[in-house]
């Protein structure tokens, strides 16, 4: 095959979600730590489903317009660290792609090429040894062998067979990996994608049925709570993408802030809007929809367009209108996980809590709608999550409709200390932000989970179901019950250097250990104040702050 056509480009994008969804369990098992926290393969999964549930709007005949629809429903279905370095890769590849109708082999070796400069760019100081290095290689070695004659399979071949080398030499690069006898979970992932793409492209993977194209069915609409009496009270949620056209403005140098000032002047209200190349898309709640289209029309055509009256409440809009206020200051956006966690959160000052962290990364998307629900002057934001961080700036970077502050939480602990500084008080949100930042980098934080696989990790052996207790990215102890693990864990500190311990007690713990664990720390550090708390996190059976 010579030229790479929108039919059986769909069918490979539909191959590479099946194939990696299909080893998402062995990939999420690729842990440096030997902790049931492992979400590689599942956030990465979730990243393309979000590219296939966009291609629904493609032209199906154009195959630069399915590699731009999955490009963007990649972009914000992005979940965890992996997802957002897979968003940037495939924007990359569209950005090299989406002018084409159909692509040669040296056109796509041309276009991963650009994947690889969009991608490294998104991780500030890019680590080798990672899927940054299996997807550079892998798309360097092949465009190497790649020219004018070569067939579609060819580029996909050669790209496919360095990237299973390349991630077998991951172990060599990086020595965590070695010492923990795994390879890289995002090389892995990678690989399964570049795996099911060549695979459906050679006819050897069935993509006839895609499970992630079955929507859920909507609830039926009753159109009988809009009658001839009623007075339109919540407007009208209008949504669309437009296509900005040349013969009307310039659409690589249109700037979007300008047209959501016009729409917050026109009376438009939870704005959402961002550009991505020659494509604007808009939500937003208005009492004239006529009014907002025509205007938007000035710059371009619209490509899909939905319009509803909220006092139906399709999808919860007009219950959430009627919290609608003045627009506020500050809001404070926080991830936790577990219910205890999350209440306490909102009882510090969190304006709004997204469900997530580690084994469940929230993608840029559901930032951007956080944001516009719970807009403000300022923003700020408590990741919690090392691999919550890329999707949070990413959503940022995409949201017009505030300042934007992340900060950069490691974990919920270091959350805690941040929201603990976080007060309504200080109106120079510049110097919040900096006590929040210098409050999260003064918690030391630890978890206590258990095991789930033998590893010599640091020169710690751990066996299978030992618990172990892991602070500021190490092992520290590994113990036969949890309490113990937290009791060698606070042994290892210099606790004369803090005042403050704070207990988050896990779903899973008993009254009799949390009962225990509490009597004995008191016992041990008479002189530091403990506060428990019941977390009612998944995972980590306790989470501790010490201050």
């Amino acid at each position: 095959m010579k030229i790479l056509d929108s039919k059986t480009l769909t069918a490979m994008l539909i191959g590479a979600t099946e194939n990696l969804r299909a080893s998402s369990a062995e990939i999420n098992n690729l842990n440096v730590f030997p902790v049931p926290d492992g979400d590689t393969g599942t956030n990465m999964t979730m990243t393309l489903e979000g590219g296939l549930s966009e291609l629904s709007k493609a032209d199906g005949d154009n195959a630069g317009s399915v590699i731009s629809s999955f490009a963007r429903g990649v972009l914000l279905g992005a979940r965890g660290n992996s997802g957002v370095i897979l968003s940037q890769m495939f924007a990359g590849i569209k950005d090299g792609l989406c002018e084409k109708e159909s692509f040669s082999a040296r056109e796509l070796a041309d276009a991963y090429m650009l994947g690889i400069k969009k991608s490294y760019s998104a991780v500030r100081n890019p680590t080798e040894g990672t899927m940054l290095t299996v997807f550079r290689e892998a798309c360097e070695y092949a465009s190497d062998r790649i020219d004018s004659e070569s067939e579609i399979e060819d580029f996909y071949r050669y790209h496919t067979e360095e990237a299973t080398r390349s991630l077998a030499r991951t172990k060599d690069i990086l020595p965590v990996l070695s010492e923990a006898d795994v390879v890289d979970s995002g090389g892995a992932g990678y690989l399964a994608i570049a795996r099911g793409m060549y695979l459906s492209l050679k006819g050897e993977l069935d993509t006839s049925v895609p499970t992630v194209f079955n929507k859920e069915e909507k609830p039926k609409l009753d159109i009988d709570r809009f009658t001839r009496d009623s007075v339109l009270e919540f407007g009208y949620c209008t949504e669309f993408l437009l296509r900005l056209t040349s013969a009307k403005v310039d659409p690589d140098s249109f700037d979007i802030n300008p047209l959501i000032d016009k729409l917050t002047e026109m009376g438009g209200d939870s704005i959402v809007a961002y550009k991505d190349g020659d494509i604007v898309k808009v939500h937003v709640h208005t009492f004239k929809p006529g009014e907002v289209l025509s205007y938007c029309q000035l710059f371009g055509e619209f490509l899909t367009l939905k319009i509803e009256n909220m006092s139906l409440d399709h999808t919860g809009d007009a219950a959430k209108s009627t919290k609608a206020q003045k627009k506020q200051k500050l809001s404070v956006i926080a991830v936790a996980s577990g219910e205890g966690m999350s209440a306490l959160f909102k009882e510090m000052g969190a304006t709004y809590i997204i469900n997530g962290g580690q084994t469940s990364n929230p993608s840029t998307e559901e930032f951007i709608k956080a944001f516009n629900e719970y807009c403000a002057d300022d923003i700020i934001v408590l990741p919690n999550n090392k691999n919550v961080w890329l999707a949070a700036n990413q959503a940022a970077e995409m949201f017009d409709g505030a300042r934007v502050h992340i900060v950069p939480t490691k974990n919920m602990m270091q959350g805690y200390g941040a929201l603990s500084v976080i007060t309504p008080g200080i109106t120079d949100v510049r110097v919040l932000v900096e006590n929040a930042k210098r409050a999260a980098g003064e918690v030391v934080g630890c978890e206590v989970t258990r095991a789930v696989r033998d590893v010599t990790i640091n020169g710690t052996a751990v066996k299978k179901g030992d618990y172990i207790a892991i602070s500021e990215g190490r092992i520290v102890a590994a113990r036969d019950t949890k309490n113990e693990a937290v009791l060698s864990m606070l042994d290892s500190v210099d606790m004369d250097d803090y005042e403050l311990i704070t207990l988050f007690v896990g779903k899973g713990v008993s009254a009799e250990d949390r009962v225990d664990i509490t009597e004995r720390i008191e016992e041990l550090y008479p002189d530091a104040v403990l506060t428990v708390y019941e977390g009612g996190q998944e995972v980590y059976d306790y989470l501790l702050a010490i201050e």
